[in-house]
């Protein structure tokens, strides 16, 4: 995936001590063990992405929004506990102190004032990282004894952005379904992602980003399904009228936004269908004119459309290119639905039903 526009990140971030529960604020820069189970083996490395956005109130105040963040925290917890073993289940924290984490011990920070003020009053995209570390100095491979998490936030302009050109790569698989880790944010997940764009690049130099498939390798190409990108879920907009959603699964991370856009575009009466997608149809319909985009949809980008989608077969030889029809009525409603999800954030738009807006005074 292209990188970050315009990035800059708050002074400090937080660590809270999932043992004793204390937390502290450190440097943005603070330094984590170079003999860490999580630095070695991955093991306790999780994360999550959370947009938001900071906006001035009439009385001079400051307010943080997100829009569904309870599924981000939801689907912490379950990396984090994927992360521990049966008998420290216990440490797991709960949604409502995920919540008090990082709003009362983390935003509302007298130390991240001065940036959260400059955010605000640049009206910009705002992105809370998460992540979990064992802080015990260790290379032993159990799981941790000092288990943390971390969180740090930053402003940017823009992530991928249009136009971005997107290779089928069907010779890697980003994760295994029977592992139960492709639904998670774990570290071991994206070390394929990164290869798999270096791939992409063999086969066109402009790639940006890689479309996977599944898992099922001893299966003729044409019968494995899409699963999504390397960084973000996927829509593909037909001609008929039709969005098709590929449904979640072991191999897919659920994405919060994707829940969003959907939700959106059924509202602009787009029809939506939740449905498998295999590679056959796919190329079926790019050969014949039917496919009009491809999007990628994720927490940072929102929703971008793929301007070149590279298609190939088993030895990787290019078999059919996609570009999109932009005189398509679903291909404006595509860009409309991500200027309504990023406008509910800055309340110019009321959500829809299901979408619920959090709001916090800092």
């Amino acid at each position: 995936m292209a990188k970050f526009e315009g990035l800059k990140w708050a002074s400090h971030q937080l660590r809270y001590m999932l043992t004793d529960k204390t937390g502290a604020l450190l440097a943005a820069d603070a330094k984590i063990p170079a003999v860490s189970r999580s630095t070695n083996y991955a093991i306790f490395l999780c994360f999550e992405g959370v947009r938001f956005f900071c906006k001035k109130t009439a009385a001079g105040g400051l307010e943080i929004l997100f829009l569904n963040w309870h599924k981000n925290l939801e689907r912490f917890r379950r990396g984090i506990a994927f992360n521990l073993g049966r008998d420290q289940q216990g440490l797991v924290p709960s949604i409502a102190e995920l919540e008090s984490l990082f709003i009362d011990r983390y935003f509302k920070s007298p130390a991240l004032r001065p940036f959260l003020e400059e955010m605000a009053g640049l009206g910009a995209q705002g992105y809370l990282r998460p992540f979990t570390v064992d802080e015990e100095q260790s290379i032993g491979v159990t799981f941790p004894n000092q288990p943390a998490i971390h969180a740090m936030a930053c402003r940017y302009d823009q992530y991928l952005g249009e136009p971005f050109c997107g290779v089928v790569i069907p010779h890697l698989v980003r994760a295994v379904g029977v592992n139960g880790t492709g639904w998670l944010k774990l570290g071991i997940n994206y070390l394929m992602s990164v290869r798999s764009i270096d791939e992409a690049k063999r086969i066109a130099p402009d790639a940006a980003a890689a479309l996977f498939l599944d898992d099922r390798t001893e299966r003729p190409i044409e019968e494995r399904e899409v699963t999504e990108w390397d960084s973000s879920c996927c829509l593909f907009a037909l001609r008929e009228g039709t969005v098709v959603k590929i449904p979640e699964s072991p191999l897919i991370l659920p994405s919060i936004t994707i829940q969003g856009i959907a939700i959106i575009l059924k509202s602009m009466g787009v029809k939506i269908e939740e449905r498998p997608f295999t590679y056959g149809e796919l190329l079926r319909r790019v050969k014949a004119g039917e496919l009009v985009a491809a999007a990628s949809v994720g927490t940072a980008g929102i929703l971008n459309r793929c301007q070149k989608l590279v298609l190939v077969d088993g030895a990787a030889k290019v078999v059919a290119t996609h570009t999109p029809d932009d005189k398509h009525p679903l291909y404006a409603k595509l860009r409309q639905a991500k200027e309504i999800y990023w406008d509910i954030y800055r309340e110019k738009v009321a959500p829809p039903e299901g979408m619920p807006l959090y709001r916090y005074a800092l």
